[in-house]
């Protein structure tokens, strides 16, 4: 339970407002990204690809993949980044001996992360409707962009924690979370994968993400609705519970 809401709270706005204070840096580039790829996949390249879903074109197909990639991306840099220049600039030690819980900190910089990715979300989400893409159910489209924000800027949280350096968080977002991304199904069907490749995408959490996404949107989807939206529920349970529990722990970053 939260009982230092003044920490708390001074906390969770310095995390909100340190993205917004270089918003030139943490939501412009996110945001020509994206109309970078609408460009080159859904203007020029559109011609000449197949619609995947039948009355869908392609680049309304890719739009929520990419606005799920970007989300991804923006929640799990900023609470990473935060946590590891904390941890180098030696900053980290001053925090800890406040009078704040493992909850309380954790839930600080999970907020600032999901912020960040739900504020990113939100813009793309405005790019892709103006570009024509149709939104099913609001609602649930702003809920999901919330709760994999809150869900990925925990993890991002985790990673900040056991990294010890730029090169290895780095690595992990290099070799991991993108490969991910782009295996999630942004760009094509994974039912036009063979059997092997349908089953690796099935364990892969970002496939659920960017399917559940794309059916409260545009209304199709690779996989239930439910199941995807239960997925991602569960998921964001688990990290949360994880970057708090690897905080209470104090590991890399009690001396």
């Amino acid at each position: 339970m939260i009982k230092n809401w003044v920490g708390f709270y001074t906390l969770s706005s310095r995390e909100v407002l340190r993205f917004f204070t270089v918003w030139k840096q943490t939501i412009i580039p996110g945001v020509i990204t994206t109309l970078l790829y609408i460009f080159v996949f859904g203007v020029a390249l559109e011609s000449r690809i197949d619609p995947i879903a039948p009355g869908v074109s392609y680049k309304m197909y890719i739009l929520p993949g990419l606005l799920m990639m970007n989300v991804i991306t923006n929640s799990v840099a900023n609470t990473a980044s935060s946590m590891l220049q904390m941890k180098l600039l030696q900053t980290l030690p001053e925090l800890l001996i406040t009078p704040l819980s493992s909850l309380e900190l954790s839930i600080s910089f999970i907020i600032g992360g999901a912020v960040r990715g739900f504020v990113n979300g939100f813009l793309i989400l405005l790019i892709c409707l103006m570009a024509g893409m149709s939104v099913q159910d609001p609602i649930s489209t702003l809920f999901i962009i919330f709760i994999v924000s809150w869900s990925f800027s925990s993890l991002g949280l985790f990673m900040g924690q056991m990294s010890d350096s730029w090169d290895q968080l780095s690595l992990i977002q290099n070799f991991v979370l993108t490969p991910l991304s782009f295996l999630g199904g942004i760009f094509y069907s994974v039912n036009d994968l063979p059997t092997w490749g349908i089953a690796i995408s099935k364990i892969n959490p970002i496939f659920y993400t960017i399917n559940a996404l794309r059916y409260s949107t545009l209304g199709i989807s690779d996989a239930p609705f439910i199941n995807s939206v239960a997925f991602i529920i569960v998921f964001c349970v688990l990290l949360t519970i994880l970057a708090v529990k690897t905080m209470e722990s104090g590991k890399k970053i009690r001396f």
